[in-house]
């Protein structure tokens, strides 16, 4: 398994393939929806996301008995949605890390080619399993415009396992499979 800490630098990120388990550390960040739109428009963030990581996540997050923020639940978000932003984040941001399910299209796998990110797998239906790993709730930000789950949350994790699902070689686990599962189709067919 490899390891990942934030901040996540460039040489370490183009280092990693399709297929590698990875282990992320330190500050990762969510955003979903109305974020990423937010940032491709804008361009604005509140704050520095260069060489850090966006995590396709509407957390479920409560205040604990201290009043204190505390995740409960943080089930990774189907990424497909952040395709019309995510390659023009990346470029604008400097996002080295992407977590989330699911996949994102070409425009985000070229990005990842030209500005050194990655997309990783997190384990969809793990919500609780996934929010052990986040040791503490940083900062919040458009709490009241977004809303909580669109809500940009700023979180400290520690041993977030997940799957380099694209990286920044051109290559794709989704389409490794679709090639995979074309062929046999094809041997089927014609069997």
């Amino acid at each position: 398994m490899k390891q990942l800490f934030y901040p996540f630098n460039e040489e370490t990120i183009r280092s990693l393939v399709v297929g590698d388990i990875v282990s992320v550390s330190g500050k990762i960040y969510t955003g979903r929806d109305r974020l990423h739109k937010h940032l491709a428009e804008t361009h604005v963030s509140p704050v520095d996301l260069h060489d850090a990581a966006i995590f396709h996540c509407g957390p479920v997050v409560v205040k604990n008995a201290q009043d204190e923020w505390q995740v409960v639940a943080a089930g990774p978000t189907t990424s497909i949605r952040e395709e019309p932003y995510s390659p023009t984040v990346i470029k604008e941001q400097g996002i080295r890390v992407i977590i989330g399910k699911g996949g994102l299209g070409a425009g985000t796998l070229a990005a990842c080619s030209e500005y050194g990110c990655v997309y990783l797998q997190a384990v969809g239906g793990a919500a609780a399993v996934i929010a052990e790993a986040i040791t503490s709730v940083k900062s919040v930000y458009f709490l009241d415009e977004f809303g909580a789950t669109e809500a940009m949350w700023e979180l400290e994790v520690e041993n977030l396992q997940a799957t380099v699902a694209m990286d920044s070689h051109g290559a794709s686990l989704f389409a490794n499979v679709k090639a995979a599962s074309a062929d046999v189709l094809h041997k089927l067919c014609n069997a």
